[in-house]
């Protein structure tokens, strides 16, 4: 078994995370460039939806492979190879010319997203022992939940300020220069180890479990813009046996002695599970719940996009410092008590927000609106850390490309689910010519959906206190059956 790093750099840290960082500011900020793009583009309403969702799909059905190709050719070479392909795709998405052009584009940005993020996790896991691992997941937590925030400001930001005449393409060729920085820096500080144990590549694996994804990522991201047509409740339904055969050939490979691609004694402990469904809920409440504020501020309030993004800005304040105090809450508490924590103030912060709306409807105020954003990003950045280190307490270092994978893969899904479903009531109850009242009711309607995911999660964290799962994140190398015990008890 390979030993964390006892030389790694400073800089691998703030190195990694520079992806984490990149794939989630693409994500966010071509919502805001979106108007300006059908304008300069002539871009019609498909396109448009393609242009994000697009960048999605090809990033979540990509991830978990991204992660076992990390485990069999190195975390060091994926990531370069991810970062190098992401920052040329960003290049190809501010020279398009047309909608074809940068749809393309992009999602070519989303499959080398999947090589280089889940090389993250993978590598924190590899080189970071158990205490320091904590504060490096705070730091991803940092990260993931600043990249949305930024994206929504500093897009808002740069699309205003039409640098050099480029307009909305300015918010891809930003990639270009930190790209090539992080690049030339990653070459020098990320490690150049091999596992003393390689999986194979598993191709049956690979394929089924993607065409599975696909199946149900397809419709998931283009369904709710064409109406659910027949095509999507097809794939819907199909990718349940597909994934369902992919699994027992898993099984049978393992029991074979073989390496298959999902590793399914991941999922036989509970800390893993319980993991696991808290980033489904989370998930499915962060991505809507940013999508429903959006459209309540640039539509419901008439904010531009500037003033849209700036409005983010107190959520911003407030994500950074949640994973340094969750940090002290995990070290002095666990893991458990952190993510109760987040949810309790998610479920203040809900049950306010959605009296607020009920109550003044389209005469709320604005500054509640920010506020409450801004109080809900905090809290769930006190969960993610918490429950990313859940997830992994227990994952041996030849598992860490495809345990990151697989946590990526669900988060996006979650995601990707929970904007299908909650995107359609959003819009089911706001109907159609909303204005602000309309739009406040539809909402307060996503809030309360929130809230019972919320408190189930909160359930399944308190649970997981009652079983004492470890404080730190991962557990030493060399001592996976004390950790297992520790979770176990």
């Amino acid at each position: 078994m390979t030993p964390p790093n006892p030389r790694r750099s400073p800089l691998l840290l703030p190195v990694v995370l520079a992806a984490t960082f990149m794939s989630g500011f693409d994500t966010n900020v071509v919502n805001i460039a979106l108007p300006a793009i059908r304008g300069e583009l002539h871009a019609g309403p498909a396109a448009l939806e393609l242009v994000v969702s697009g960048y999605i799909f090809a990033y979540a059905a990509g991830l978990i492979t991204g992660g076992r190709l990390g485990d069999l050719y190195t975390y060091r070479r994926l990531f370069l190879i991810g970062m190098a392909g992401f920052t040329v795709a960003s290049m190809l998405c501010g020279l398009a010319q047309s909608p074809v052009e940068l749809v393309g584009a992009r999602i070519l940005q989303g499959l080398t997203a999947a090589a280089m993020v889940p090389q993250v996790l993978a590598t924190i896991m590899a080189n970071f022992d158990a205490g320091d691992r904590t504060r490096a997941l705070a730091w991803f937590g940092v990260t993931a939940g600043a990249s949305g925030v930024v994206g929504q400001v500093l897009g808002g930001l740069l699309i205003s300020a039409d640098v050099a005449g480029w307009g909305w393409r300015t918010v891809f060729f930003l990639n270009l220069p930190v790209g090539a920085v992080m690049l030339a820096v990653a070459v020098r500080v990320l490690p150049a180890r091999t596992l003393d144990r390689r999986p194979g590549l598993d191709p049956v694996g690979l394929i089924g479990i993607t065409a599975a994804l696909a199946l149900a990522l397809a419709p998931l991201s283009f369904g709710r813009e064409q109406g659910w047509p027949l095509w999507t409740w097809v794939c819907l339904v199909a990718a349940v046996p597909c994934l369902l055969a992919v699994l027992a050939y898993e099984r049978r490979l393992a029991a074979a002695g073989g390496d298959p691609l999902i590793d399914l004694d991941f999922f036989r402990r509970r800390s893993t599970v319980f993991g696991i469904l808290i980033n489904v809920a989370f998930m499915a409440t962060f991505t809507s719940g940013i999508f429903a504020v959006t459209l309540l501020l640039q539509e419901g309030f008439g904010l531009s996009a500037l003033h849209a993004g700036l409005a983010f800005a107190a959520r911003g304040a407030l994500v950074v410092p949640a994973p340094m105090v969750g940090r002290r809450v995990i070290a002095a508490h666990g893991q458990a008590r952190a993510i109760v924590l987040g949810c309790g103030i998610d479920i203040v912060t809900l049950i306010g927000l959605g009296v607020a709306l009920h109550g003044f409807g389209g005469h709320i105020w604005l500054g509640w609106v920010v506020i409450g954003n801004a109080l809900l990003g905090f809290g769930n950045m006190l969960i993610l850390p918490a429950a990313l280190g859940v997830t992994v307490a227990t994952v041996e270092p030849h598992q860490a490309g495809s345990a990151s994978g697989v946590v990526n893969t669900t988060q996006q899904f979650s995601g990707a689910v929970g904007l299908a479903v909650l995107g359609t009531l959003f819009f089911a109850v706001a109907g159609s010519g909303p204005g602000r009242g309309e739009y406040a009711t539809a909402v307060e309607a996503v809030l309360w959906v929130h809230l019972v995911l919320i408190v189930g999660a909160a359930a399944l964290a308190l649970r997981l206190d009652r079983v004492r799962t470890p404080s730190v994140v991962v557990a030493q190398p060399g001592s996976a059956q004390a950790a297992q015990a520790a979770v176990d008890r």
